[in-house]
């Protein structure tokens, strides 16, 4: 029997992978400002990345006025979609298979970078400090609480964007973007979630909105192309929960009815505020495919699938100044290291320029 390790193949729901290194989702705000259309360069960025097992985009937009970043893509106009065309094509030219992410930014999102447009969460809570702003960095806003009608208006906003990515964009599938302080992080986590209705309190009304995100995704779509990212320990966008640990096991046993592709865990706190990982929650009462993230080594991935604690790894910042990065993994090469402070500016630089072995 073959061991298996980062260059076993694995199938995720309806898609064969022909490795299992993973590139994890990457904000770079390379898309144009208040359109948010994919930009040129952003197609060879993919393309380039594609002997990757899977891509996993960016968090895309599922509609207009939620920007948290100013030029993050979306996926909802048609010169958003045609443009992802081009860069899911140049992708499976080479063989590759890429998911888009799908999110909503609700508290994260401000207003002036959404033309004025009003913030929204699970409840009136803002988060802690400063976001960058279009002319530099600002506080942000106290959100309002949604409305249960309004609630079921942005459930059915992320099974148009599914489908607008897997019908008309060409993608294999789709990731919800359930982590990191996003709208539907905002509504799990008790921090920033104080409501009283069905939508708040105990864990089922917490995760009644993730639950009704899957079914109208997966009804859209199909569950076996539906990935969910979680971050049961990320304290960024001042995220906490009471009892993370009891969360992450309800989570983890009720995703079981979805027959998700895979579920995507982030599996420690990004700003370091909180210790933990509960990862092992997950592998221990979820039944499917995990895809574990977060500063994992090459000898740390193939040891992690060799003995089932994850199913695949997802690189983020390798990804970042490595093209090749599967090429120089299997060559045991040296890698190239990132330039922090071209993460988010606009242009090819620090994003198309990065040598490659055969350079």
């Amino acid at each position: 029997m073959t061991t298996k390790n980062l260059f076993a193949p694995v199938q995720l729901g309806r898609v064969s992978l022909k490795n299992r290194i993973i590139m994890s989702p990457l904000t770079r705000c390379r898309a144009t400002p208040h359109d948010h259309i994919p930009t040129d360069i952003m197609i060879e960025h993919y393309a380039d990345r594609a002997d990757a097992g899977l891509i996993i985009t960016e968090c895309t937009m599922i509609g207009p006025s939620i920007s948290a970043f100013y030029s993050e893509p979306g996926a909802y106009s048609p010169e958003q979609l045609a443009q992802w065309k081009k860069i899911t094509d140049a992708v499976h030219a080479k063989g590759g298979k890429i998911f888009c992410q799908i999110w909503h930014a609700g508290r994260a999102a401000h207003p002036e970078l959404n033309k004025g447009a009003e913030t929204v969460s699970a409840s009136a809570i803002a988060i802690e400090g400063l976001v960058h702003g279009p002319n530099g960095k600002v506080q942000h806003v106290v959100p309002r609480a949604l409305t249960v009608n309004e609630i079921a208006d942005i459930v059915q906003q992320y099974a148009t964007a599914a489908s607008n990515c897997v019908n008309i964009a060409g993608f294999d599938g789709v990731e919800l973007h359930g982590a990191n302080g996003y709208l539907i992080d905002q509504f799990l986590k008790d921090s920033c979630n104080h409501r009283t209705d069905a939508y708040g309190g105990p864990f089922s009304h917490r995760a009644r909105f993730l639950f009704e995100v899957l079914k109208c995704v997966s009804n859209a779509i199909g569950s076996d192309r539906v990935g969910l990212r979680l971050s049961p320990i990320n304290s960024y966008n001042s995220q906490s929960d009471t009892d993370p640990e009891a969360l992450a096991q309800f989570l983890a046993t009720e995703i079981n009815a979805f027959n998700l592709a895979y579920i995507h865990i982030l599996r420690h706190d990004e700003i370091h505020l909180r210790t933990g990982d509960y990862l092992p929650v997950y592998r221990k009462y979820y039944r499917g495919n995990i895809i574990g993230n977060g500063n994992y080594t090459r000898e740390e991935a193939d040891e992690a699938i060799a003995n089932g604690a994850v199913d695949a790894v997802a690189f983020g910042r390798p990804f970042v100044a490595n093209p090749d990065l599967v090429k120089r993994f299997q060559r045991n090469a040296p890698l190239n290291t990132p330039d922090k402070k071209t993460f988010f500016i606009q242009g090819p630089v620090g994003y198309n320029d990065y040598p490659k072995l055969d350079d």
